[in-house]
């Protein structure tokens, strides 16, 4: 009798039930939460395989939301951003629901239509030493936080900095009317 054993197999891509989505490795995905009052977790597909029982697996990389690391959520991070992680999990590829778009910050801030399966990153994260890279961004305004995407920010015409305007004490609704701006520097 002929020793038969079960090779792996790497397919190309995976269709996911009820949506129909083409799931390639390279791809962004919503990943199914355990509870359901739970966000969906998003995850980049490393790597699609079969296991030797022929179930269809799928190799992980986890984004973490700014609130799930160490740091937690900080008043620049906008409400779709993302840290990459190098935490990897192989997981059935029957918990995907849905891709998504993990675009960079700098893409993600020319979207003129931002959907609900947009989101960014600008940072990555170190799940066992806690790190996260790169150390240090461009900071704004006279709060000197980084760029927030879901909050105005306007710009001076003479020094072309930027503000939000409550930190150069206007509302929104204020900042919405001017057509020009002059920061309290540029115009004394």
């Amino acid at each position: 009798m002929s020793n038969i054993r079960r090779r792996k197999r790497n397919p190309e891509f995976y269709k996911i039930s009820g949506s129909g989505e083409i799931v390639r490795a390279g791809d962004c995905v919503l990943i199914k939460p355990s509870q359901p009052d739970k966000r969906p977790s998003v995850a980049l597909v490393d790597k699609l395989e079969t296991d030797m029982e022929g179930d269809l697996m799928v190799k992980l990389r986890w984004y973490y939301r700014p609130e799930e690391a160490s740091f937690g959520r900080r008043q620049f991070h906008g409400a779709k951003e993302l840290l990459l992680s190098d935490h990897y999990e192989t997981q059935s590829a029957n918990t995907m629901e849905g891709k998504c778009i993990v675009h960079s910050f700098l893409d993600y801030t020319k979207l003129e239509n931002i959907g609900a399966g947009d989101y960014y990153s600008r940072f990555e994260y170190k799940v066992g030493t806690k790190e996260v890279t790169p150390s240090r961004v461009p900071v704004y305004c006279k709060c000197e936080m980084p760029y927030n995407p879901d909050c105005l920010m306007m710009q001076c015409d003479g020094c072309k900095k930027w503000f939000h305007p409550g930190c150069v004490k206007m509302t929104t609704a204020q900042a919405l009317q001017l057509s020009n701006y002059m920061c309290d520097e540029c115009s004394s």
